[in-house]
């Protein structure tokens, strides 16, 4: 009798793989079976689901202590998971996670991501796929909690599997687990302002800061879990459709 093969479970994220979110998620997920690392080889954040088609893409081996196989990508977290399963793996995975980012996509965040448009694209591409982040944005932040929560979503998921079209995103606190909570995308924006300077060539930059700001105040939100010392569990869809307005319109000539 041939023996089971272990699942493959392919990890990602927009922090960069020399980040010590994506080694923590990669120990949590080799308990449940084989990791394949492919990740960015540089800082990612923000570049949501971009994806490069004017440069030629590069893979170059890396391994984590010896203890994990993987690649690092000169390009975004999506195009390292379509590189992943057009070209780098030899089977299909059978989950794919991102992240542990530093730093919550919580709100509005997830648009903004690039550690849940690689859990997106995994979805884009037919696997189950999750989203971590940690709300410390510190490097050395106490990702135990975090690595708590990873490892109870990602066995339900593993025993349970996922709706067609639909990512999870969580997200958690620093330090232990309090709780998780099943959430929906609080309704927030960012306002931002732009703080004109002039370079060394006497040439015009502009400097991007913003403050969050939260919209909603109805309860069952990711940031209101968040704010209460909990982890948040949103499944989130990229199918953009306004189907409600879309279904009140079918009648309307224009």
């Amino acid at each position: 009798m041939t023996a089971k093969k272990q699942p493959l479970i392919l990890v990602c994220n927009d922090d960069g793989i020399f980040s010590n979110g994506i080694k923590a998620l990669a120990d949590t997920a080799s308990e449940f079976g084989e990791v394949q690392v492919v990740a960015p080889d540089r800082q990612q954040s923000a570049v949501g689901h971009a994806i490069t088609v004017t440069t030629p893409l590069r893979a170059q081996e890396f391994t984590f202590d010896g203890r994990f196989k993987g690649k690092s990508v000169n390009g975004t977290p999506a195009d390292c998971i379509k590189l992943a399963h057009n070209q780098l793996l030899d089977r299909k995975p059978d989950l794919v996670v991102s992240g542990i980012n530093h730093g919550s996509n919580a709100g509005i965040n997830i648009i903004y991501s690039g550690t849940v448009s690689a859990a997106t694209e995994g979805t884009v591409l037919g696997y189950p796929s999750i989203a971590f982040s940690c709300t410390d944005f510190d490097e050395d932040a106490d990702l135990s909690g975090c690595k708590e929560v990873a490892r109870k979503v990602i066995r339900f998921v593993l025993e349970n599997g996922l709706e067609k079209g639909v990512t999870l995103n969580v997200n958690a606190p620093s330090g232990p687990l309090k709780g998780i909570k099943w959430a929906h995308q609080a309704k927030s924006r960012y306002v931002e302002e732009f703080e004109g300077r002039v370079d060394p060539n006497n040439r015009d930059y502009y400097w991007m800061t913003g403050k969050f700001e939260l919209l909603e105040k109805t309860g069952g939100t990711d940031i209101e879990a968040l704010d209460d010392g909990y982890a948040s569990l949103t499944p989130i869809q990229y199918d953009l459709t306004a189907r409600d307005l879309l279904e009140r319109m079918k009648d309307v000539e224009l």
